[in-house]
């Protein structure tokens, strides 16, 4: 199988036939506690209403990716689990950086795979599994 750029989505051709199986898209995942740690709106004061305001500026903007926004915390009052506007909010029941590792290595395999977080941690982690690494302030900007 051949994989067009990531940019593009993902498009498997069988080398023998050449015929296309299908595309899929790139994957997004947002690290919501890092990237809304990396502004200083008083996100402290008010996780709840931090991660609303995220997912607005998120689900704002028209992308050809998945993207999955992972929510821990008290932040997960916020806003409830599933789509909204083309955005998918999965809870973490644990740790967010955990639940990021987990979807990674779920996906990898099959698509590009992008992780918005500054964590250094999680940054080793992904890039182990293929994933790419996108920091927060370049994201934002360029939504």
């Amino acid at each position: 199988m051949t994989r067009a750029p990531s940019h593009l989505g993902v498009c498997r051709r069988h080398r023998s036939s050449g015929i296309t199986v299908g595309a899929v898209k790139p994957l997004v995942v947002v690290d919501a506690a890092n990237v809304m740690g990396s502004r200083p709106d008083g996100w402290w004061r008010d996780r709840a209403a931090a991660v609303r305001r995220l997912l607005d500026t998120i689900s704002g903007h028209p992308t050809s990716a998945e993207v999955i926004l992972v929510v821990e915390g008290k932040a997960r009052a916020g806003v409830e689990p599933g789509r909204h506007n083309g955005v998918q909010v999965v809870h973490a029941a644990g740790s967010g950086d955990d639940e990021i590792v987990r979807i990674t290595s779920e996906s990898a395999a099959d698509r590009p795979v992008t992780v918005v977080t500054a964590d250094r941690a999680l940054r080793t982690r992904v890039t182990t599994l293929g994933a790419t690494v996108e920091g927060p302030r370049h994201y934002l900007e360029h939504l």
